[in-house]
């Protein structure tokens, strides 16, 4: 199991992550997009580099708005794992 981050180690991998918010023991990134198809679209980009690390988002799907919520589960909080997945969907 991966260990949880410190609250300061949680605010320096969280300064160049552009748009991710630290919310309690969660990271969480809102896009916008076009419509409901390209939101879906980008959606569908996150299947393989969760799958690829192993570790899934929690996502919110609203019409044209995705809300990616990362948490490490089974370590009740952040951990690198998270920020690791954050900064691929950052990039996609």
């Amino acid at each position: 199991m991966a260990s949880l981050l410190t609250d300061t180690e949680i605010q320096e991998r969280a300064k160049p992550l552009e748009g991710w918010i630290v919310e309690g023991k969660t990271l969480r990134l809102t896009r916008k997009f076009k419509d409901f198809v390209e939101a879906i679209a980008f959606v569908n980009q996150l299947v393989e580099p969760a799958e690829a690390a192993g570790h899934h988002p929690d996502l919110e799907i609203s019409y044209n708005q995705i809300t990616i919520t990362l948490t490490t589960h089974d370590a009740g909080g952040l951990t690198s794992k998270d920020f690791e997945l954050a900064q691929v969907i950052s990039r996609l």
